[in-house]
């Protein structure tokens, strides 16, 4: 059945002869849809659709692939990766350390003097075969002139000798806030920062790292997008993040804004950035712009993630739950307060139950004094929340963005609190049940991966990257329930469900045609998906394969010496090498799985994408 009765005009593009996931209840799947003014025109069977096709209609023959809605991550550090994604050598996805450490080694020899090599998030050592994190030793063996800044989860970060002296850090070096410099028996740094209590100096280290010049960090942010768009997403909710000031930092997206290229629609938050100066910060910026200021592509989405920073419940399961300070509960109102008076939609990062009850007395005694049930706010996180207070965010409108951290850190969460405690981290199923909005995304990049098939693996199958099974059956999810969180869930999150989510008439053309079935696939080959044809307003910004007549322009990678003009993003690499392998016998090195085995020049194994 045709969703709409007739087209006025004939459309700009057809797509037919496919299996089209709508994410519309009245026509869950169709054969084929049409595209006007970037927004849906009709959506049916390729004799209803096929009708309506003028001369200057394109016409784009699915060959019977799935397509679904474009992915919507409702939790991305975008606009902070973009600036720094053509300097970072990615780990992700890549299935044993020796590949990883050749890798390096190589990029070492190819970065300039002056440059670093640097490795920051996405990665977990049980990815590994050898299932261990490098020692500094191999970091010195690997790049013994060049700086190297590995950065994992956010815990530790190791750098080699050369980045120690990058850095200033010597015997007679303090430890800097919020951190611990580990030293040899003689003072002498090894290499090894330590997050205690927090992160504060795994991020400041970073920052001491050259930056890229405004041309090449436009360049980056474009190959960052178009990375993106590789693995199906066309929009997302940029959760902001320190060292992000607002406006000037923002200067590259929005000049990309202008230029009309961003290929990823962004609402972007505003993370405050000077302790004890929080409320300046929002009542400054509320002065500059205002939720939903913008356009389809980029506009503003209100505060957060951070709000204040007595609020941040820092999640390094390696440590014990840090207790938030006293002075939380009067310095988070103040900001709450005026962000509600102002109508400002908020997020707040949010790990611990412990953590989310004290904020929660703090939101229902704002919400008394000016109602906050019609606001658009949301926990981020949110992994040990309990049922009462699920209730608790229900009744004050609330919702939940969930990003699957735990894909990374689970094994250390179980070591910590047990395998039962891990069974609800989070308790997606419950939150469901009690009717409280739920997005999906992956809080990329400096924690998770920003491949949104390994987030969808994890909530449907609930294990770790490492393959350990965290969730029994009853807090996992159905693959159309979990498509379903990464599109209309997320749509919600940035008051844009009326339209993005589904592929429904009037909504807007974003769509993903995906390398393989989601909904048929062995279960463990759902992290291996990527689109091969990828729209966003009904414009192709991603092509591949039998589409790849439809790709854009080739966009060179700036500096050439960037790892991603060598290897490219999530698992580059191991596709290459395996080109014409993906579905050869699966790998019997590996329990889970993966396919294409090889061995690299090292032994180590290469399986692909895994």
């Amino acid at each position: 059945m045709v969703a709409r009765e007739h087209v006025e005009d004939p459309p700009d593009l057809i797509l037919h002869n496919g299996r089209i996931a709508t994410n519309n209840p009245a026509l869950p799947f169709a054969a084929a849809l049409a595209v006007s003014a970037g927004r849906v025109a009709a959506v049916g069977t390729d004799a209803e659709i096929m009708a309506h096709r003028g001369p200057q209609t394109q016409v784009v023959d699915l060959r019977r692939r799935t397509a679904i809605p474009g992915l919507n991550d409702s939790h991305l550090h975008l606009i902070r990766g973009g600036l720094n994604y053509n300097l970072e050598l990615r780990w992700d996805g890549v299935p044993s350390l020796s590949l990883a450490l050749q890798m390096l080694k190589e990029q070492a020899q190819r970065t300039p003097p002056g440059q670093w090599v640097r490795v920051v998030g996405g990665w977990s050592e049980f990815q590994f075969a050898e299932r261990r994190l490098p020692t500094l030793a191999e970091l010195n063996a690997a790049a013994p002139d060049t700086p190297v800044f590995i950065l994992h989860l956010y815990c530790q970060a190791l750098l080699n000798r050369a980045a120690l002296r990058a850095v200033g850090y010597g015997k007679d070096s303090p430890d800097p806030p919020g951190g611990m410099i580990e030293r040899d028996k003689a003072g002498h740094p090894t290499g090894l920062l330590l997050a205690k209590p927090n992160a504060m100096i795994l991020y400041s280290t970073l920052a001491k790292g050259p930056k890229l010049p405004l041309e090449h960090q436009m360049n980056s942010t474009r190959h960052f997008m178009r990375e993106l768009n590789r693995l199906g997403v066309t929009s997302c909710i940029d959760a902001g993040g320190g060292f992000q000031n607002y406006p000037d930092d923002y200067e590259v997206v929005d000049e990309l804004h202008r230029r009309g290229e961003l290929t990823v629609r962004i609402a972007y938050n505003l993370f405050t950035q000077k302790p004890k100066e929080e409320r300046q910060d929002f009542a400054r910026w509320m002065k500059m712009t205002a939720p939903g200021a913008g356009s389809d592509y980029y506009r503003c989405n209100g505060a957060g993630e951070m709000l204040v920073f007595s609020a941040a419940d820092f999640e390094d399961f390696l440590e014990p739950r840090p207790d938030l300070p006293a002075t939380m509960e009067a310095e988070l109102k103040e900001v709450v307060t005026l962000l509600t008076q102002n109508k400002w939609p908020f997020r707040l990062h949010a790990t611990y139950d412990e953590s989310i009850a004290r904020f929660l007395d703090v939101l229902e005694e704002v919400h008394r004094e000016v109602p906050i049930d019609t606001l658009g706010w949301f926990f981020d996180h949110a992994e040990t929340i309990a049922d009462r207070n699920i209730e608790r965010v229900k009744r004050l409108g609330g919702g939940i963005a969930v990003q699957h951290r735990m894909a990374f850190q689970g094994e250390y969460f179980v070591a910590r609190y047990g395998a039962e405690a891990a069974e609800r981290t989070p308790p997606i199923r419950r939150m469901l049940e009690l009717g409280v909005p739920v997005g999906a995304g992956t809080d990329a990049t400096r924690v998770a991966s920003y491949n949104p098939f390994a987030a969808l693996y994890w909530l449907v199958s609930g294990r770790t990257c490492g393959g350990l099974a965290l969730y029994p059956e009853r807090n996992r999810l159905r693959r159309e329930e979990a498509l379903q969180l990464y599109t209309v869930g997320s749509a919600g999150f940035s008051g844009e469900a009326a339209s993005k989510g589904r592929l429904a008439v009037g909504q807007l053309a974003d769509l993903a045609v995906l390398s393989a079935d989601y909904f048929s696939i062995p279960e463990i080959e759902i992290k291996a998906l990527a689109s091969v044809l990828t729209l966003v307003g009904g414009k192709v910004v991603y092509a591949a394969e039998e589409f790849r007549p439809l790709d854009p322009p080739a966009l060179p990678v700036m500096p050439e010496w960037s790892p991603v003009a060598r290897y490219g993003g999530y698992g580059a690499p191991l596709l290459q090498r395996h080109a014409g392998q993906q579905r050869s016998q699966p790998c019997t090195a590996h329990p889970l799985g993966h396919f294409g085995h090889r061995h690299d020049d090292l032994g180590g194994c290469m399986c692909w994408a895994f």
